[in-house]
């Protein structure tokens, strides 16, 4: 389970906290969150360059790379209220894409087992059927729900051929009892797939996707008012994907599979507060972000923020504190 600081450019932590060794527990024993890359990018089927996507989220930030950073509307400082670690990347060579999804998934096992709160950095979205696998081998099979936002649903039953890839991962995950169908959660979703076949397996499996459209005309809150009671039925824990290509691509280029018509980056990172202020969460992924076609920095920026989101939110909760979302932040 080698991890090799960063396997694409120079060596640095996500904005400058320590790093540790998932080959020495002693590193993160007593961490409260673990961070850790998952390079990869062989599963994807358009434009690939997600494996760069861990380098450019750990370092899509203007400020300098201090361990700090208050949240304005919560009050808190994640990186400093929470011990909060970076592994690294995981040795993820391109050409061995099954071989290195057991690696992922060995480590968010061992990770889970700590009790720590694990962030993987993606790489494409095949890693989701790794990361979320070695959480349910600790916690259990089918004691994690899962939410996940995405503007595809990635339930494909083969990608040209291949059963494993970026467009296959939670039909694995439900097809391995690791997340119960009924407890999986979509938001999102948009475009021209997929097809009828498809979504009749999604259908039969319990799942619940609410596509772009349904989100326009009921609101974000109803949806995930809805969403939050069907998550927390029957689950320990609940697990959090986030595909950057949910937003659109107006504001998130830097992405191999774009489709317009998506989220805002306002109502993605608000999403993410909510999710991680409201809900049990174990774990997340934020995956596709892809450099090469970004522009200006913005979809890492907006990776990099999805993630200080989810930790503030964890960070404010552990405060004991209620959170008003309609009250001015000056009056805090």
């Amino acid at each position: 389970m080698a991890n090799l600081g960063n396997m694409y450019g120079p060596s640095f932590t996500f904005l400058g906290v320590p790093q540790c060794d998932l080959d020495i527990p002693s590193t993160y024993a007593d961490a409260d969150v673990v961070i850790v890359g998952a390079p990869i990018d062989s599963g994807t089927t358009h434009r690939s360059g997600a494996k760069f996507g861990p380098q450019a989220i750990r370092g899509g930030d203007y400020l300098p790379h201090d361990a700090e950073r208050p949240h304005l509307a919560l009050r808190v400082d994640a990186l400093k209220d929470l011990k909060v670690v970076d592994a690294g990347d995981l040795m993820m060579p391109g050409h061995e894409l099954i071989a290195s999804l057991k690696v992922l998934e060995e480590a968010t096992e061992k990770i889970s087992r700590t009790g720590a709160f694990i962030v993987v950095l993606g790489g494409d979205h095949s890693i989701a059927s790794a990361d979320v696998a070695g959480i349910a081998n600790h916690r259990g099979k089918g004691k994690i729900s899962m939410v996940h936002f995405d503007a595809h649903a990635d339930t494909a039953d083969s990608q040209f051929g291949a059963l494993v890839g970026h467009g296959t991962p939670m039909r694995q995950l439900i097809n391995s009892g690791a997340v119960r169908g009924d407890r999986f959660l979509q938001i999102g979703l948009r475009g021209y797939w997929p097809d009828d076949i498809t979504l009749k397996w999604m259908r039969d499996q319990g799942m619940r996707s609410y596509e772009m459209t349904e989100i326009h005309n009921r609101g974000l809150d109803a949806v995930l008012d809805e969403s939050f009671k069907i998550l927390t039925d029957e689950c320990d824990g609940v697990f959090l994907s986030v595909d950057i290509d949910v937003v659109d691509p107006g504001m998130a280029p830097g992405t191999g599979t774009p489709e317009p018509g998506g989220m805002t980056s306002r109502e993605l990172l608000e999403s993410v507060r909510r999710i991680c202020l409201e809900l049990p969460v174990v774990g997340m992924d934020v995956v596709e972000v892809a450099p090469p076609f970004d522009t200006a920095d913005i979809t890492a920026i907006l990776a990099n923020r999805v993630v200080l989101e989810a930790l503030s939110a964890i960070a404010f909760k552990r405060t004991g504190q209620t959170y008003d979302r309609n009250k001015n932040v000056l009056d805090r």
